[in-house]
């Protein structure tokens, strides 16, 4: 029997990740992939060949439906995020941690984004790069700098468990200051930024409300594809830890050291 025993630890490996497979964030991945091509490529066939130039900015217009769609998601993701949190703190399950995590981390990057081809707009719009006077660029920089000091908060934090319940809580109340934000510069007077989602459906003629839909469509599926797929690796190699722990021991394994992501 011991000379089977190395056979029975890569059998046991083997048939751990097997059953472990099916319980991975990839099921269905491929045809979210698929969609989120085919919308993408929809929209931008709208961008540049449906939508109509607009009348006082040209061509430089069309980057609104990557900017705004950008900012929308990426304020969604962070709240996201927050509820995520709240799953965490109220099961203790830390595989929800995990979920807010990737969707905060995820926000940032559509964020930054959203930030460089604001500017852009902005540049060619209003001849500056920046204009700090207008509620909404200032409150969205404030949400995204905010959001910025999740990940350092993390990794000052050593223990997992107190990482994962302070960045739970830093999660939710940041989070709840998003829909905040957002209605407080809703209620500002002064503004010179286009105001794209009102009560009445939006300052835009039908070519263009429709192409901003498809846009934004795209952008969600595109977030929502990013985020599986880094949620897909992270819990792969999560398991594939596990398995060699149950077939080495502990001392088969690397320290993890101090990191901001969830371990």
């Amino acid at each position: 029997m011991i000379w089977c025993s190395p056979c029975l630890r890569t059998g046991y490996l083997t048939s751990f990740l097997r059953t472990s497979s099916a319980n991975t964030y990839g099921r269905g991945l491929f045809g979210l992939s698929i969609a989120t091509v085919a919308t993408i490529t929809l929209a931008l066939v709208l961008v540049f060949f449906y939508a109509p130039l607009d009348a006082n900015q040209g061509f430089i217009q069309k980057i609104f439906y990557i900017h705004v769609p950008l900012a929308i998601v990426s304020l969604c993701g962070f709240i996201a995020g927050g509820v995520f949190a709240i799953g965490h703190l109220r099961t203790g399950d830390r595989r929800w941690d995990m979920r807010s995590y990737v969707a905060i981390h995820m926000s940032l990057i559509f964020a930054v984004g959203g930030l460089i081809t604001g500017s852009i707009w902005a540049k060619a719009s209003w001849g500056h790069w920046w204009v700090w006077n207008e509620p909404t660029l200032v409150s969205y920089l404030i949400v995204i700098l905010l959001f910025a000091t999740y990940q350092p908060m993390r990794f000052s934090i050593e223990d997992p468990e107190r990482q994962a319940t302070y960045a739970s809580v830093f999660a939710i109340v940041a989070g709840a200051f998003v829909p905040l934000n957002f209605i407080a510069v809703r209620l500002a007077q002064q503004y010179v930024h286009p105001r794209v989602l009102t009560l009445t459906g939006g300052n835009l003629p039908g070519a263009m409300r429709l192409t901003f839909l498809v846009s934004l469509v795209g952008i969600a599926l595109l977030f929502v594809t990013l985020w599986k797929f880094e949620m897909t690796a992270k819990d792969a190699r999560m398991r594939l830890r596990r398995a060699r722990r149950a077939v080495l021991g502990e001392d088969g394994l690397r320290p993890l050291g101090r990191s901001a992501a969830p371990s």
